[in-house]
């Protein structure tokens, strides 16, 4: 792997040299399972030329993000916002390491340093985040049923009778009011509110519920007379192939004639509906690329979570404890089978969810204990650039 990690540092970044290459993630923690992908990381050095030029490129990516590999001058910037994942990066365990330049020890020596009160945001803060997202209630994975199946703009139109609103499609069931043929139109001073009428004449002769001689002599007639066969109502909505197909998020404004008497008055939730075909496509764009082998039941309710997010969450929130106890970063987990259990959803969810709200307030207790130093001193992150340049461009 050393070989095809040096190749995408040269392709993407000529001339460069790697100072510090590493596997990360599960394989670190010790969490890896079957489906577990090999995920790497590290730092390079940018040659002199590209340094002094415009060339400057921070870090290295695969197509997939699969392997990070960060310029020593952004490692470093990171380091000094105590940044999680380049902490754990400096913490790597030996049985993870690929390659290593000796300059690289004068950074892993002091590697304590490294570590301060930041951390409780950095690596707690993170851990608050996604506890505070499984608590909402608006998991992809846990969406209601009728929330991401695809509905039309008449599932957010509803009939007013007297204090309440019925939905249109309930309340046509007992009139059967084909919506083509019906006419729409604003009603003064009151938004969204629209009265609707229903041509009669228009349904009588070109409605497939009216038998076709029915139509036949009733288009006849009114031809002979020089009468209109309805008032050309545009209908309720836009319709495309299939029934009650919308085509637009607005109602379909008629005019209507004088003495026309409605049907009835309703009110359409546009809001409600632009927002459900924001969902809706939201969730389609989420099932393409999701990743089902993260997504678990646990076992006791049948919710689903997000197995692999929910134990790097607990992790984190363990390694900020630790921190906070000048224990340091320990980065292959000692709990790991417990980590495992919860990304297969063997641990119920609030269960999980009050044990990190318990620990998250007695951490930010133990790091206003604590001895840390508040922050990194720059200089000294300063001077440990200065000299990794100076020896690997030879300027000494």
């Amino acid at each position: 792997m050393k070989e095809e990690l040096l190749k995408l540092i040269e392709e993407k970044s000529p001339g460069s040299k790697p100072l510090y290459l590493v596997i990360r993630g599960s394989h670190a923690y010790g969490t890896n399972i079957e489906t577990s992908d090999t995920d790497y990381s590290g730092i390079f050095i940018q040659s002199m030329d590209d340094i002094l030029g415009n060339k400057y490129v921070e870090q290295i990516n695969d197509d997939k993000n699969d392997t990070v590999i960060y310029e020593i001058r952004r490692f470093l910037e990171l380091l000094g916002t105590n940044n999680p994942t380049v902490l754990e990066l400096l913490n790597t365990p030996e049985d993870c390491v690929i390659y290593k330049d000796p300059i690289f020890d004068l950074i892993l020596n002091d590697r304590e340093k490294f570590i301060t009160k930041i951390c409780a945001k950095s690596l707690g803060g993170y851990a608050k985040q996604q506890i505070s997202k499984a608590k909402g209630q608006n998991k992809k994975q846990n969406w209601e049923k009728d929330k991401v199946t695809r509905k039309d703009v008449l599932d957010f139109v509803y009939v007013i009778e007297g204090e309440k609103s019925i939905p249109w499609k309930v309340w046509n069931e007992d009139y059967n009011y084909e919506e083509k043929f019906i006419g729409v139109v604003n009603v003064p001073n009151a938004r969204d509110i629209y009265a609707v009428y229903f041509d009669e004449v228009a349904n009588m002769c070109f409605s497939e519920s009216v038998s076709e001689s029915t139509r036949s002599l009733l288009v006849k007639l009114r031809k002979e007379l020089g009468q209109p066969m309805g008032f050309g109502y545009k209908g309720l909505v836009k319709t495309g192939e299939g029934v009650n197909v919308a085509e637009s998020n607005q109602l379909r404004l008629s005019s209507i004639p004088k003495g026309e008497t409605p049907i009835c008055n309703i009110t359409y939730n546009k809001d409600g509906y632009t927002q459900h075909c924001n969902d809706y496509k939201s969730y389609q764009t989420w099932l393409e690329q999701r990743n089902e082998s993260r997504w678990v039941d646990v076992q006791s309710h049948g919710q689903k979570i997000d197995g692999k997010n929910m134990m790097h969450c607990m992790r984190l929130i363990q390694m900020s404890r630790e921190i906070a106890e000048g224990k340091g970063i320990i980065v292959r987990r000692p709990n790991a089978k417990e980590l495992i259990s919860i990304r297969r959803g063997e641990v119920d969810l609030q269960t999980l969810i009050d044990k990190v709200e318990e620990e998250i307030v007695e951490i930010d207790k133990l790091f206003e204990q604590s001895s840390l130093p508040d922050s990194i001193d720059s200089s000294f992150i300063n001077e440990l650039i200065v000299k990794i340049r100076k020896y690997i461009y030879k300027l000494n």
